[in-house]
């Protein structure tokens, strides 16, 4: 029986390795020149780059770094904060609304 070729195993890049092509990329006049100094398939850097923008991966946050991650959070918690404060004020222009037109 003749051997059979091994299947070739694909490559896996972490998140950091993918901010920094994604980088690369955008700062690079093509996206194909960035894929070829990243020796990647230009496919796979479109994908990426399409991902970028979607709405799930910023819902990922284990993609970024720790520092961005973590202003996520804060800016996160800030817009559930104000958005409380803007119904409490809402809430207060209607009573307060009633009251001076008696």
């Amino acid at each position: 029986m003749k051997d059979s070729p091994q299947p070739i195993k694909r490559r896996r890049y972490d998140a950091a390795f993918r901010a920094e092509a994604l980088r690369l990329a955008g700062e690079s006049r093509s996206t194909q020149a960035a894929a070829r100094a990243l020796n990647i398939n230009v496919k796979l850097l479109y994908k990426w780059q399409k991902e970028a923008l979607t709405p799930v991966a910023a819902a990922r946050g284990a993609e970024f770094d720790p520092a961005t991650a973590a202003e996520l959070r804060q800016l996160r918690a800030t817009n559930r904060r104000q958005a409380q404060e803007l119904e409490i004020l809402k809430k207060a222009i209607a009573i307060f609304s009633v009251t001076d037109n008696q």
